[in-house]
């Protein structure tokens, strides 16, 4: 057995096992920049972006001297819910050392072999979050767990194995989707059926999480919410853009306390 390719352990509650069948169907769409998951290489600049940001605003209070490589750079990174890899090998080219957990085994596949043919190293395993928190407490400086959390039965399961994963003074990115009358509106009627941005049946409106129930695990976690931005879609122009408005969209950055 390839020494990455741990076997999950997770227990049943917090798997959804449609919902890993659902992403294995799409594994073969993930690094098409124009295929079913488009979407996704379109805001993964953004997300990257904005995690950058706001570990480099905090850098600068911390340490005001200047710095000419990324802020990535030598850090201890971990994606939760990684899929094909996406934002794993984006932080990876940055010159993280990066480490990609799933539980769909397509998708590490694709994400896998992708690493091969880029040249850009992650470390893939198939493992939940709260399995691989039991093994390595407060062992990484940055957490991801970007568009996942709607997809497990208990949220909040995953957020508390983050914050363990998670050094003193490192930081956590949570991205999700709101739950409201607009949120349904634009990432399922509109996004899914009329627009066809993600496949059909990619979310379901009643999993979706609030801003205010994902403050409330956080805090339960032991977590400080540090900053929060909206992702927004336009349409006419087909661009996305960080803005002020988390209607439908939007990413949190936590801290576990020193």
């Amino acid at each position: 057995m390839n020494p990455t390719e741990v076997t999950s352990t997770a227990s049943p509650q917090n798997v959804n096992q449609a919902e890993i069948d659902k992403f294995s169907e799409q594994a073969s769409h993930w690094w098409d920049p124009n295929g079913a998951l488009k979407s996704l290489h379109e805001i993964n600049p953004l997300r990257l972006q904005w995690i950058k940001s706001c570990l480099e605003q905090s850098a600068e209070q911390t340490h005001p001297e200047s710095h000419t490589d990324s802020i990535l750079k030598g850090l201890r990174c971990i994606d939760v819910g990684c899929g094909g890899g996406l934002l794993s090998e984006a932080m990876a080219a940055e010159g993280a050392d990066v480490t990609g957990i799933d539980l769909a085994q397509k998708s590490l596949t694709v994400a896998r072999l992708h690493s091969l043919e880029s040249g850009v190293p992650v470390k893939y395993q198939n493992i939940s979050a709260e399995d691989m928190a039991l093994q390595h407490p407060g062992h990484y400086d940055v957490v991801t767990c970007m568009e996942m959390l709607e997809h497990v039965p208990d949220p909040a399961s995953v957020v508390r194995a983050c914050a363990t994963m998670v050094k003193p003074g490192g930081w956590v990115f949570f991205s999700t989707l709101n739950r409201n009358p607009k949120s349904f509106l634009f990432a399922i009627v509109g996004a899914e059926y009329l627009l066809n941005i993600v496949p059909r049946g990619t979310h379901q409106w009643e999993s979706f999480i609030k801003p205010s129930e994902l403050a409330s695990a956080v805090r339960d976690s032991g977590l400080e919410l540090k900053q929060m931005t909206g992702l927004t879609y336009n349409p006419m122009t087909k661009v996305y853009r960080l803005e002020s408005d988390t209607s439908v969209n939007y990413m949190i950055g936590t801290r576990r306390p020193n």
